[in-house]
């Protein structure tokens, strides 16, 4: 098996866990290399090394090349790389393992296209609120005045959205997540549409440009752009470990459900 290896930060590479993994890697006979902005050929699986944000970015790499991206965990939260490095080794060693399809989101930032796992976002880049048009299908949604807003997938309910008030969803539903960021009208509220929607994002407001984000990916924008998003015709492949689940990571990383009264007997 080739496995590329992606790390967010260069001193995690003399962490004695890191090292031990690569290590277990390599004497069970995989061929191991770092990835830096591209995969070789050939690559079985890529491995992200780091955090949720570094899954992010090495899911940027690995969606339209078809690899399968196994998440695990040296930072903090860990939700989408949610394993320890012994788990994994072992994992791959033993077969345990299977892959799920994630949706990703496709857009168009200054120009090229983008991919994103969890959200697409608008904010405002000045001191104005921003007013948000949003076209589903072609028909459009009352205006949203807010500081922002954000169009996640069913992988993306559990991040920006779910802080921002919007609802959690099952990763693998077939749903977008339409989530104001600080809505200065009370009257709208997160929806729910389906997956196959297509949406067009158009901008008001008195500064001339705000900014928008694909993942971890930004860039400032003119006010005057229309901005597309619909889910993308390929998914990203995830491993997922044997025995694990999504609703076991709520309870055990967001503490879903933590309730004094669960103790009493």
């Amino acid at each position: 098996m080739k496995i590329g290896i992606y790390t967010g930060k260069k001193s995690l590479k003399t962490n004695e866990s890191f090292q031990s993994m690569i290590e277990r890697l390599k004497s069970g006979g995989a061929e191991v290399y770092d990835v830096s902005d591209s995969l070789e050929p050939g690559t079985n699986l890529l491995l992200s090394a780091g955090g949720d944000g570094t899954f992010l970015s090495a899911a940027s790499f690995a969606v339209s090349e078809s690899v399968p991206v196994l998440g695990v965990n040296f930072g903090r939260l860990g939700f989408l790389s949610e394993y320890r490095p012994d788990e994994a080794v072992e994992a791959l060693e033993s077969g345990e393992y299977s892959i799920e399809e994630r949706e990703v989101l496709q857009t168009v930032m200054e120009g090229k296209t983008e991919f994103a796992l969890n959200e697409v976002s608008v904010h405002r880049n000045g001191s104005a609120m921003l007013g948000v048009d949003v076209f589903l299908d072609g028909v459009q949604l009352p205006t949203y005045w807010a500081d922002g807003l954000l169009v996640a997938t069913g992988s993306g309910s559990t991040a920006y959205s779910l802080s921002a008030g919007g609802p959690i969803c099952m990763p693998d539903s077939k749903v977008l997540l339409i989530t104001p960021i600080s809505p200065h009208n009370l009257n709208v509220r997160p929806l729910v549409i389906p997956s196959s929607s297509k949406l067009e994002l158009s901008i008001k407001s008195r500064d001339r440009d705000f900014l928008m984000t694909a993942d971890n990916r930004s860039a400032v924008i003119s006010r005057e752009t229309r901005i597309p998003v619909s889910v993308a015709q390929f998914s990203l492949k995830r491993v997922r470990l044997n025995g694990s689940s999504f609703i076991k990571a709520l309870r055990s990383k967001l503490y879903w459900g933590e309730d004094v009264r669960n103790e009493i007997h």
